[in-house]
């Protein structure tokens, strides 16, 4: 993996069409596990005069306890690994501890931070805020009952993106 400056990262990551049409990793390790979950909501941008990443994380994922042990995460992009984020999305690591390895992907550290050796970005997060999000806070009141039919809504953590690396 080679660094890329966060200002080029947008030319790397559509944050539109990466959001809508692909599923990425947000890994976290607690110092001695390290944990993972298929996501597809994020956001990429400029807030508090900061480089940010806010991904939406249900608080019963197994992952989220990993995160905020740290305070600190990766988003991991791939291309063609389809059947791994699959596999990751439909296992708890609190029900299958090996499931990083039973996926196929092989975990790596780059800056002391879980990533994968098969992801074409990673991304290294550093979470800066979190808040639930709330359902008296849509302004349309369908898109909680679509979104969140069984009520778990998200927490969002807003995070700094320290650096950006792409696969060589």
């Amino acid at each position: 993996m080679r660094e890329v400056k966060l200002e080029e990262l947008t030319k790397k990551i559509d944050p539109i069409v990466e959001a809508r049409n692909s599923c990425f990793l947000v890994t976290a390790t607690d110092g001695t596990t390290v944990n993972t979950l298929t996501a597809g909501w994020f956001m990429l941008g400029n807030n508090w005069e900061k480089k940010v990443a806010a991904v939406f994380i249900r608080p019963q994922r197994h992952t989220k306890k990993f995160i905020d042990a740290s305070g600190r995460f990766t988003l991991s992009f791939f291309e063609n690994h389809n059947d791994a984020l699959m596999y990751l999305g439909t296992h708890s690591g609190a029900d299958v501890p090996d499931k990083i390895e039973k996926s196929g992907l092989h975990l790596t550290q780059i800056d002391g931070q879980p990533a994968y050796e098969e992801a074409k970005y990673t991304l290294i997060c550093k979470a800066i805020y979190v808040q639930p999000v709330l359902p008296e806070n849509f302004i349309d009141p369908e898109l909680p009952k679509q979104m969140y039919p069984d009520e778990d809504y998200s927490i969002q953590y807003v995070a700094e993106i320290e650096k950006v690396y792409e696969a060589e």
